[in-house]
């Protein structure tokens, strides 16, 4: 599995196992994004060190939904004038993602699951 991180043109952070379909002439003529979910951070971006500036944990408030929702399709190609950049994700983004994808959650039918799906995760903070 390939999990990878797109940032689309809409603006939208879209995890997904993402491969490339190329041409004859090894041309990409598109993405491929299975099981693709879209990442929102929850917590402010700007976080205030601790006043010792020691190491810490931050906490990060993460939602995961279905990119398109109404849709069951669990793979789509996009065109790739539509996308910005790939990156690779955080770790703790990507285990969360592959976590979900390995138990069953994206097989829900509960809007419950699907919508309001957020998770708290604790990253380390080296200080400086």
């Amino acid at each position: 599995m390939t999990v990878k991180l797109a940032l689309l043109k809409s603006g939208e952070n879209v995890i997904a196992d993402i491969m490339e379909l190329v041409d004859e002439n090894e041309k990409v003529v598109s993405l491929v994004f299975s099981n693709p979910y879209i990442v929102r951070l929850l917590t402010p971006e700007l976080l205030m060190e601790n006043s010792l500036g020691l190491k810490g944990e931050i906490e990060h408030k993460v939602s995961f939904s279905p990119w398109i929702v109404l849709s069951q399709d669990k793979k789509i190609a996009i065109d790739p004038g539509w996308i910005v950049t790939v990156v690779n994700p955080h770790e703790w983004i990507k285990s969360s993602y592959e976590e979900r994808m390995n138990s069953g959650i994206e097989e829900s039918n509960n809007n419950e699951n699907l919508i309001e799906n957020f998770e708290v995760i604790t990253e380390e903070k080296d200080g400086e």
